[in-house]
């Protein structure tokens, strides 16, 4: 999710309610975004500050260059990262653990003007993704018009989205791991 709240989206939809109910449209809401060569840390706090789960990350010309999710600051990808690169936790920066924009589901907003709020959850099952890209075609090239979350559509939807193999908890991870 982009923004803590955007006021555009209908609170609730159904799984086949136009797929743009639940693309955060980033003409109408202002994207909390990041540098890759900011600190962990700092991302961190700027999520919290502004109520996101989510960061674009920008390059020096404002070109989206990828995603930061709570889940890669949080999660055991800083860690393995820093194993890897053989560098401490608080020398990592955003470019080390963000997901690049060429490893992000980009959708043409053409399409999504066709589809479903159920085709959108079928796409981030399909691609094992929290977020997804929606790019718009200009006389200047593509741009990034919005996001889609698949927490924020389980909150319009009312249920709970989960992706397949994602452990929630020790105890599904044990289940998945013993059996």
């Amino acid at each position: 999710m982009i923004v803590a709240h955007d006021h555009g989206l209908p609170e609730l939809v159904r799984p086949d309610s136009p797929a743009l109910d639940v693309m955060t449209d980033l003409r109408r809401s202002r994207a909390v975004t990041t540098v890759g060569g900011a600190t962990l840390e700092s991302a961190h706090q700027r999520m919290i500050h502004t109520g996101v789960r989510m960061l674009l990350v920008l390059d020096r010309e404002s070109s989206v260059t990828g995603l930061l999710t709570a889940t890669d600051l949080l999660g055991e990808k800083p860690m393995a990262v820093a194993t890897r690169e053989q560098v401490s936790h608080d020398q990592l920066r955003v470019e080390h653990v963000m997901t690049p924009t060429e490893e992000i589901q980009v959708v043409p907003l053409n399409e999504v003007a066709h589809a479903s709020v159920s085709d959108v959850v079928a796409l981030l099952r399909e691609t094992g993704r929290q977020h997804a890209l929606v790019a718009e075609e200009r006389a200047d090239g593509e741009a990034i018009r919005g996001v889609f979350s698949l927490s924020q559509i389980a909150r319009q939807l009312g249920k709970a989205l989960e992706l397949p193999g994602v452990a929630h908890s020790v105890a599904e991870l044990e289940h998945v791991i013993n059996h």
